[in-house]
């Protein structure tokens, strides 16, 4: 099948792959003469730059083909005007030559009909054609696939009409390639691409790596190729389909990152279309129609939105600060003009949100831009002869150092411009100065209506309680998510904390009317884009929404900010009347309500009425349209306030009309976060939840005489205020796992998938939603509301009696099983016959369980699938492999030691190595005292180590004693989420275990704060595979739509392993509406993956792993059908050790002893390695006689053999039988035109990464490894290319010694120039090493004893203080638990995030300072940024606070700061200090010393405000880390 810009067919026709799902990531930068002076030498720097940053794109399948690279310039005149010359012209000046670049169709009649209707506009608007170029090419530079597909790359040069200005001749280029898109459509011409079409720019990109871009274009070869700008890219996608039009740079924008926003800012921009009016277009705004096309990339969308707003009259610096505004609510130096500048702007523009580092030209002038949350690294440096160079990492370009004046990056959401008429260079400050002084914006808010929060209402004098109970279960309330989910939102003001996975049926598969939202899922982020942190970095996050027409986005008028204000998007019911009187805001109420006698078909009915209806409030000017159900009542039944919600929204957005007014949902319907995010999703602005304020005044009321009242204290105002604070919370949360700061960007973005809703309804009011399976139609979504509808209202006139009652709501188990109830996967019957199996390990045992678990079906997607045998018919069992073989396969999920018990822990890691398994670590580190086998055997060493955002306990020798490295970017219960781990479990043991404080709470980022995009991925791959080069790197993903294309990027990123986990998985603690509402069926993600890798030419490069609710045989031969070889158990595993699922892990007091730290439950655990090993021994067995019955003798055989299934009927079951598992089922195999791979052929996916400098490192120090011995220190010089020095060495270290095995100094390197990446990532004990130069993202990541030493070269111009230049970058000392750095120069954002008990001292750092740190100490020597100490629950930095900004900096929450005062602090740091110096000879270092007395009243001391709960006692073994017994004995 083709698709647009790809460009060759891809055989995914009926697969679960989508093309718009796919992502891209980068390196990118720029170099520029800031005086305008052209020269050779920009390009040069420029290529250079680009060739150096090669190791953050990827290569094809074939191992020879890039992703894609390119520059672009200023056009460069010596070589093209001699070339107009050829064609017969003389143009009087060169810049009236213009260039456009076309990717053109190789067959010369196709291209011939492009070309001349091309000449046909051009000679329309004036504009002389002068010729067509053949650009010349060396394709033997490019891979096969590339070269297959190259297009035919030609020049048309033009001339300016005479007397048209430089702006208005890019505005007739700009038009020009407008109308020529438009009439090739219409005419159905052959695609082609236009790279650009300019009067001062000209780019050059291709399908190849970085090194052979000068090679392929000739003209970037001739020493004539002049240029005083350059913007170089090199990309690295998520596919290996070819496409040369999505290389960068665009037409204006190279862009490092990923605009999560975007089907919502696509969709906002369509709509806007209608209103778009500038005098420069002079009529012609109907060409701007259209403009951005939903099969590119995100990038390129963000760029044609750029270029339209720069040709449209703004700045590039305006036109950044519309598209991606800094967050300036966290910023305290944000000047009053600067914040009505932006809160102008989001008066009519919303957010292109996400990670982005971006560099954009107009040819006059370069800017460079980051993201509010500075999630890319953008490092500069700018030299005494006018070069500016600005890239993704240091040392890419070369620059002599002797000639930096000064060098620095890229703070969260700044910009920089160099401006080469003006022959300056502005920095954050000047421009956003500037920008607020453009308008008098402060000024045009006062026409904008705020409506700040205000106090609730006041409670009902007397509630209705039959009429409140009837419209309760009209609307699906039940007393269970009273209890479950309400109340625990009244008495804290946050979601209900609940364990274990999400057992029930899916919705399409449940025989009860479910509510619309259920079969909706909650999209996250993993790999290609993080998650934000909603908690320790919430101040960068906005939940400010405005109502109102937001208009013409060319414009800048006083008009422009009439709107109407909200500071939250939740409305109380007084609030909702005060926007009804607002009196020039036009609203009304349109009823989402239809007549039950109209019966099922009325709801479509109804809702083509509602979608008229709103179109009509358009043209009428109303500018707040309410959709509203309180129209209920016996005769009129609510059709899904979601619905609803969609299809006015997408009505409106088909029409162009969507931005002339604001949607506020007024339901009864929604009242959990959920629901809230569902509606926003889909474009309400606000929502005011009617039907919960009287059922929270019941909720009180009732409490007030129950036996063990919960919400004593809370009266109703309170409860409200926590209700709305507990939704706020919540939605910034489910915003926060897409990486979406911002509701303004979140509303309309479709951050979802569909499960089981048929196409028809999808494309009617949820236009571009994934839903794969199909499902339920109209006519089914509206019998269940008519069935809740009956609920409540079967009986139409109540009698007297009835009338004083309440209407029963039930309780339906959709959170834990009951009797008669939704249906569960886990039961009291299975657990029972489980128990009894794993006990006897008789295979009639097993029988019982698996006949148990069949009969609670279909829970999930695999109940739906049959068998289909072979036609050879079936073969005896003694033929198929034995259950040895098959163990193997087998793997015991991530549970950390914390989150289980130390007991539990060691039994499922006995039982997997006694049977050749494996099990999972978890984040919580592991006693190295388990690295070694038993005296009795039992090995108890987790052969998986994970890695986790928290680092907890990842240190080199941990790594070092893995089989397998498991990287987990998400967990299926709470995908997007960090894990957390409650105070009371965290006892001494686990504190020593994971480096923090007993008795406090830990909390993982949700991000990993090393992985922002998937070139960061690749970057911890290599980072773990030179720590241990022996193990296996897994990555574990969850399934959602678009996790198959994330799947084939981490296989480029060189991943041996991928797991792609369920949504149903299990969890120790998480919120509730993330176990029920992220993440897909491991049925769907795993065939996707299948699906996509084979599509791409990877599968055989990796394999594939899946869990998320595997229990028996059959589920394991269904999951090797779809793709898998290996599979994970948690939950049934935990069962097999005794859990009784009684779901309260959470709590700390487990009655098995399985999940928890207290000894006095743990004193219950009766769980044996035997009872694991029977469990799999039993499951191994089942699957052997799937095999024997279907004809099969090996598991490769089966594997990814889609054609042993089929989709089974379901008697009875109205809506399971809608689904259609034919896209699951597809085998893109066949298609393929071979016999494709569909397992892992390679034992480890290395990739061509080379190991420059460590493999020498580690032949220097020999001795030192062999007999810790001092060796002879050693020097090199090194460049950015030379990534991990120190890591591989470290990793050898610590398998043989330990982290501190050797004495200091052992080992001592020096090297000179710019380090790559993860400098001394993992550096143990008894190395040092000196960086003389500068170093990149990661420094000291993993710190674990060594000793590392950063300062500036010697050359280093004197003007350049170290206290105001980077030497370093981001994330520095991540994770490190022991161990020194001293650095005289400053450090980028989250410097010693996660630190945990190494020793830091620096000179300077970025924003979000010590974040989640748990020991150590960190000194700072110079000035530090916003958000400084979040999550800090140990440990102390010293902060030289000159400005006195500390109090306005620092997050509070968890962080106190003091004046030095103790002498043992004045020592201590005064100590620090001194060594710094002589470490680093840091002239700051000697300043401070020499002036003591001037500076000791600067500094701040900073320490934990966090207090420790009581934790249980334990036995002194237990915490001290010595020797003892196994925990489980062999019996």
């Amino acid at each position: 099948m083709k698709h647009p810009f790809y460009d060759q067919d891809i055989p995914n026709e009926g697969s679960l792959h989508r093309m718009d799902l796919e992502r891209d990531a980068c390196g990118v930068g720029f170099v520029a003469n800031i005086h305008g002076k052209r020269s050779r030498d920009i390009l040069e720097m420029a290529i250079c730059g680009v060739c150096n940053v090669q190791h953050r794109g990827a290569v094809d399948a074939d191992r020879v083909t890039g992703d894609g690279a390119g520059v672009l310039t200023q056009i460069p005149h010596k070589v093209l005007m001699p070339e107009v010359e050829k064609m017969g012209h003389k143009l009087e000046h060169e810049m009236d030559l213009a260039v456009g670049v076309f990717f053109l169709p190789n067959d010369e009649t196709q291209r011939l009909k492009i070309q001349l209707v091309a000449e046909g506009i051009l000679r329309n608007r004036d504009i002389k054609v002068l010729g067509w170029r053949d650009v010349p090419v060396n394709p033997n530079e490019l891979g096969e696939k590339a070269r297959r597909t190259m297009p035919f790359i030609q020049h048309l040069f033009m001339e300016r009409p005479e007397g048209m200005d430089d702006n208005s001749f890019e505005r007739q280029l700009y038009l020009v390639r407008r109308e020529l898109r438009i009439k090739a459509k219409e005419a159905k011409l052959a695609e082609f691409y236009i790279a650009s079409m300019s009067h001062r720019t000209i780019v050059y990109k291709a399908l190849l790596l970085p090194s052979s871009l000068e090679k392929f274009y000739t003209d970037l070869q001739s020493d004539d190729y002049e240029t005083s700008l350059a913007l170089f890219h090199q990309r690295f996608s998520t596919n290996t389909f070819p496409t040369w039009a999505l290389s960068h740079p665009f037409r204006m924008l190279a862009h490092n990152g990923e605009i999560n926003t975007v089907r919502g800012n696509r969709n906002w921009l369509s709509s806007r279309a209608s209103d778009f009016e500038h005098e420069v277009w002079d009529g012609e705004e109907w060409l701007l129609k259209d403009l951005v096309d939903a099969n590119s990339s995100d990038s390129a969308s963000l760029d044609q939105a750029l270029e339209l707003l720069v040709l449209s009259g703004r700045s590039l610096t305006h036109a950044m600060g519309m598209l991606v505004p800094s967050a300036y609510g966290i910023d305290p130096t944000t000047s009053a003009d600067l914040k009505a500048f932006y809160e102008y702007h989001e008066c009519f523009s919303e957010p292109w949100d996400g990670p982005a580092a971006m560099v954009l030209t107009n040819g006059l002038s370069v800017v460079a831009s980051l993201d509010r949350n500075g999630l890319r690294p953008s490092r500069w440096k700018l030299t005494e002869d006018g070069v500016f160079a600005l890239g993704s990492e240091v040392g890419i370009i070369a620059i002599d150092d002797a000639k930096v004046l000064k060098k620095g990056r890229l703070a969260p959401g700044e910009m920089l411009e160099v401006d080469i008429l003006k022959g300056k260079v502005r920095f954050n400050e000047e421009i956003k100065t500037a920008l607020a002084s453009r308008q008098p914006y402060g000024e045009w808010l006062s026409s904008r209506k705020n409506l700040t929060a205000q106090s609730p209402q006041t409670p009902k004098e007397e509630l209705d309680i039959l009429s409140l109970s009837q419209r309760q279960a009209a609307y699906g309330w039940t007393k269970e998510e009273i209890d479950f989910s309400l109340v625990p939102m009244l008495q804290k003001g946050e979601e209900g904390i609940y364990s274990m996975g999400d057992d029930a049926s899916l919705s399409i598969l449940s025989t009860r009317p479910r509510l619309l939202t259920t079969y909706f899922k909650q999209l996250f982020a993993q790999v290609t884009n993080p998650p934000i942190d909603p908690i320790r970095e919430r101040a960068v996050m906005s939940l400010d929404v405005v109502l109102g027409w937001q208009r013409n986005w060319l414009g800048e008028t006083p008009e422009h900010a009439s709107v109407v204000h909200l500071t939250s998007p939740f409305l109380f019911e007084n609030e909702l009347s005060d926007i009804k009187a607002l009196p020039n805001f036009p609203h009304r109420v349109l009823d989402t309500t239809w007549p039950i006698a109209e019966g099922p078909a009325g709801m479509k009915k109804a809702l083509d009425r509602l979608c008229y209806e709103a179109e009509a409030a358009v043209n009428d000017e109303v500018r707040i349209l309410i959709l509203s159900d309180r129209a209920v009542d016996e005769g009129r039944a609510i059709i899904p306030a979601l619905l609803a919600t969609g299809a006015v929204h997408h009505h409106l957005n088909r029409k162009q009309v969507r931005m002339r007014l604001s949607l506020v949902v007024d339901t009864g319907e929604a009242r959990d976060t959920h629901q809230m995010a569902c509606l926003f999703g889909f474009g309400a602005s606000a929502v005011c939840p009617y039907l919960t304020f009287d059922t929270i005044q019941e909720v009180l009321e009732n409490d007030k005489t129950a036996r063990k009242p919960v919400l004593e204290g809370v009266e109703y105002g309170k409860a409200l205020t926590n209700f709305r604070k507990s939704l706020e919370k919540g939605v910034l949360k489910i915003m926060s796992k897409m990486g979406i700061s911002v509701l303004s960007s979140y509303t309309g973005a479709q951050i979802f998938e569909a499960v089981g809703i048929g196409s028809d309804v999808m494309t009617y009011a949820f236009t571009g939603t994934p839903s794969q399976i199909e499902g339920i139609g109209f006519t089914e979504i509206a019998e269940e509301a008519l069935a809740r509808h009956a609920l409540g209202f079967a009986q139409p006139v109540p009698t007297q009696e009835e009338a004083a009652s309440n209407v029963d709501l039930g309780d339906p188990g959709y959170y834990r099983p009951r009797q008669k109830g939704e249906m569960h996967a886990v039961t009291g019957p299975v657990i029972k016959n489980f128990h009894t199996f794993v006990k006897s390990g008789s295979p009639e045992d097993y029988s019982k369980y698996v006949e148990a678990q069949l009969q609670n079906s279909p829970v999930a997607l695999k109940d739906l699938l049959d068998f289909v045998p072979s036609g050879d018919g079936p073969i005896p069992i003694d033929e198929v492999e034995p259950i040895e073989d098959i163990r193997v396969r087998f793997t015991t999920a991530a549970m950390s030691l914390g989150a289980i018990s130390p007991e539990a822990h060691e039994a499922l890691a006995i039982a997997m190595n006694r049977i050749g398994g494996k099990s999972d670590s978890g984040e919580g580190g592991e006693d190295p005292k388990r690295f070694k086998p038993y005296e009795n055997g039992d090995w108890a060493n987790s052969k998986i180590k994970q890695v986790a955002s928290g680092r907890f306990g990842v240190t080199a020798e941990y790594l070092a004693n893995a089989w397998e490295l498991e990287i987990k970017m998400a967990q299926g219960a709470k995908p997007g989420e960090g894990g957390q781990l409650p105070a009371m479990k965290v006892n001494r043991m686990i504190a020593r275990l994971r480096n923090t404080t007993p008795g406090v709470m830990l909390i993982s980022p949700p991000p990993h704060h090393d992985i922002y995009s998937i070139e960061d991925l690749a970057q911890l791959i290599h980072d773990l595979k030179e720590a241990n080069p022996r193990a296996r790197v897994c990555v574990k993903l969850v399934a959602e739509s678009g996790v198959g294309t994330v799947a084939a990027g981490v296989a480029k990123a060189n991943a041996d392993i991928i797991l792609v986990s369920g949504h149903d998985g299990g969890t120790g603690a998480s919120p509730l509406s993330s176990i029920k509402h992220a993440g897909l069926p491991w049925e769907l993600g795993l065939a996707e993956t299948q699906q996509v890798l084979m599509l791409n030419g990877l599968r055989e490069r990796v394999t594939l792993r899946t869990d998320g609710g595997l229990r028996n045989g059959r589920d394991i031969a269904i999951a090797a059908m779809l793709g898998a070889e290996e599979f994970n158990f948690g939950t049934i595993a935990l069962i097999a050790l005794g859990c009784v699922y009684v779901r309260q892990c959470h709590l700390n007091n487990c009655p098995v002893g399985v999940a928890t730290t207290d000894p006095k439950f743990r004193s219950k655990f009766k769980g044996k390695p035997e009872h694991v090993v029977n469990f799999f021994n039993g499951v191994a067995q089942e699957v052997r006689e799937i095999m024997a019955q279907l004809g099969v003798s090996k598991m490769n055989d089966l594997i990814g053999r889609p054609e042993f299934l089929r989709q089974r009927e379901v008697p009875g079951h109205k809506k399971a039988n809608m689904i259609n598992l034919s896209r699951v089922l597809k085998d893109v195999g066949k298609d393929l035109g071979q016999d494709a791979p569909r397992i892992c052929l390679m034992n480890q996916n290395d990739g061509l990464d080379q190991h420059p400098l460590d493999d020498r490192l580690i032949q220097d120090a020999q001795f030192a490894i062999s007999d810790k011995r001092k060796v002879k220190p050693v020097r090199y010089k090194i460049k950015n290319t030379f990534r991990n020095i120190g890591t591989k060495l470290s990793g050898e270290i610590a398998f043989h010694h330990g982290n501190h095995g050797l004495p200091d100094g052992s080992v001592d390197v020096t090297c000179e120039g710019s380090a790559g990446q993860s400098f001394g990532t993992f550096l143990c004990g008894g190395v040092k090493l000196t960086l003389i130069g500068e170093g990149n993202d990661y420094v000291g990541k993993g710190l674990c004893g060594g000793e590392i030493i950063l300062k500036p070269s010697p050359r280093l111009n004197p003007a350049c203080k170290s206290w105001e230049n980077s030497i370093m970058g981001n994330t520095v000392m991540y994770g490190a638990t022991s161990g020194r750095l001293f650095a005289a120069g400053r450090a980028g954002e989250r410097f010693c995030v996660r630190n945990s008990g190494a020793t830091a001292v620096v000179e300077g750092i970025g924003d979000h300072g010590c974040e989640y740190m748990t020991g150590g100490v960190v000194a700072v020597l110079g000035s530090f940024g916003k958000n400084l100490g979040a999550g800090m629950s140990g440990g102390v930095a010293y902060l030289l606070d000159e400005a006195g900004d500390f109090d306005k900096l620092h997050n509070p929450e968890m962080i106190k700061g003091e004046k030095l005062s103790d002498p043992e602090d004045i020592n201590q740091l005064k100590k620090l200090i001194s060594d710094h110096l002589e470490k680093t000879e840091s002239l700051r270092a000697k300043d401070i010393l020499e002036n003591w007395a001037s500076f000791e009243p600067l500094f701040v001391k900073v320490t934990s405000k966090a207090e420790p709960v009581q934790v249980p006692a334990e036995a002194e073994e237990d915490s001290a880390g010595q020797p003892q017994p196994p925990l489980v004995k062999n019996d």
